[in-house]
């Protein structure tokens, strides 16, 4: 293998998939992968309530923190797969761990399913649900480095941001169907049945919906960009300790975690959380909770393709700086709003969606164009998913505690808005990486 690249010598891949029936199989199989690898995340956070009741024992304030700690745990374990699933994807190349990924993360979810709860085994059950969430993770943190890098590798330099924005489109319509899924049992089944067996059936779907999405991953070739280093002997033998010794790779990680704090709140609490904030603190019945959530998360896969088409024309910086300020002014009204219920509440939702999709539809990309082909799996995974635990997975918790201590139902606000604020001053520093072609 060849020696790491000098900091100051900058050099670009020359190739990228242009074939159109190649492109829209790397779109499908993007999609189709980070659609399987997020729905878990989708349907823990609208299951919050039965979780907390069945491993738990109790659905209230103190059950609720702990399914959240538990949700938390996956966040933890995301850096340690990044590492793994990086240091893979950057040496061997990214078609292997995706597929690994995926077929992990299938198991461990239709698993989830098939628990016994704490009336069944006592503390055997929460411990054995924390231990396929630690599954969970190392399998999420090497995941979403790789499938990016993978997208962005194949798309030529005008429609990257386009073709990139599929892999989120598949993650959001993952949440959405964790939404649809939810609100049909609500309907369909009591109180008593969703708490008794009805939770379990959205754990099963995720293994159909694996053999689905391995099958379309199986059917995408490795990326042009790994293949050309490969080809040129410039693979790194050591990606883990190349992108933390060399000046540019810690920049870029550092770059990276920042840029990813609004990624991290939007997320995870308009998604994951949310659900669980209308019941709880604002004493919204199950079917309006997810209906709202559901008409946001429309919304925002409705803007994504738009807004990641106006990047590839105008830049990635006019785009991340129009949503986080954007964000800045709207949350705060839109939840004001929501506290209406109904036609307002749905139209505060929907907002702040869109507002989260302009962003969404670009950062990814951008933290592609961030890190040269030979370590950009690794670096990528490093800096995200540190952000993404320390800020994503650990707010749910936190929000439920301290709107529990402080009272205050608008914390979530605050909290995105703090994100938005960071993410905004680490766009102010950063050169536009649109219309270039990958380092090398």
């Amino acid at each position: 293998m060849s020696q790491p690249v000098a900091d100051a010598e900058v050099r670009y891949v020359s190739s990228a998939t242009t074939n159109k029936s190649s492109l829209r199989r790397v779109m499908a199989g993007t999609a189709a992968g980070q659609f399987v690898e997020w729905y878990d995340y989708g349907i823990y956070g609208f299951l919050t309530v039965p979780i907390a009741a069945n491993f738990f024992a109790s659905d209230d304030t103190s059950g609720l923190i702990s399914t959240f700690a538990v949700f938390a745990v996956t966040f933890v374990f995301r850096p340690f797969g990044g590492i793994v699933g990086g240091f893979f994807a950057d040496r061997f190349g990214r078609r292997k761990v995706l597929i690994a990924s995926l077929m992990t993360m299938s198991l461990a979810t239709a698993a989830a399913g098939l628990l016994p709860t704490a009336a069944t085994i006592g503390i055997a059950a929460p411990l054995l649900l924390v231990l396929l969430r630690v599954v969970q993770g190392l399998s999420a943190g090497g995941e979403l480095g790789s499938v990016m890098s993978f997208a962005g590798e194949h798309a030529p330099w005008n429609r990257r941001a386009f073709i990139v924005s599929f892999a989120q489109i598949g993650s959001f319509s993952s949440l959405l169907t964790g939404s649809v899924i939810g609100l049909l049992l609500t309907e369909v089944l009591s109180k008593q049945q969703l708490h008794g067996w009805g939770w379990r059936i959205p754990f099963f779907v995720a293994l159909p919906l694996g053999i689905v999405g391995l099958y379309i991953r199986r059917k995408v070739e490795e990326s042009p960009a790994y293949r050309e280093i490969s080809e040129a002997g410039e693979v790194a033998s050591q990606p883990v300790r190349e992108a933390l010794t060399s000046r540019v790779g810690r920049r870029a990680i550092l770059v990276c975690a920042t840029l990813s704090l609004l990624n991290s709140s939007g997320y995870y609490v308009l998604t994951s959380y949310m659900p669980s904030y209308l019941q709880k603190s604002l004493h919204f019945d199950p079917t309006a909770s997810f209906g709202t959530t559901a008409v946001g998360i429309l919304a925002l896969l409705c803007t994504v393709p738009l807004t990641s088409r106006w990047s590839d024309r105008i830049g990635r910086k006019p785009v991340l700086l129009t949503s986080s300020i954007a964000t800045c002014v709207v949350v705060y009204p839109c939840f004001l709003l929501v506290d209406h219920r109904g036609a307002l509440s749905i139209a505060g939702m929907a907002i702040m969606f869109v507002c989260f999709a302009m962003y969404t539809s670009v950062i990814q990309c951008v933290l592609v164009e961030l890190f040269p082909t030979r370590i950009r799996v690794t670096a990528y995974s490093i800096g995200y998913n540190i952000s993404t635990a320390i800020f994503g997975g650990a707010a749910p918790l936190f929000l439920t505690y301290f709107i529990d201590v402080t009272g205050d139902s608008r914390v979530p606000a605050y909290y995105i808005i703090a994100t938005a604020i960071g993410t905004l001053l680490t766009t102010l520093t950063i050169p536009e990486t649109a219309k270039k072609k990958l380092q090398r």
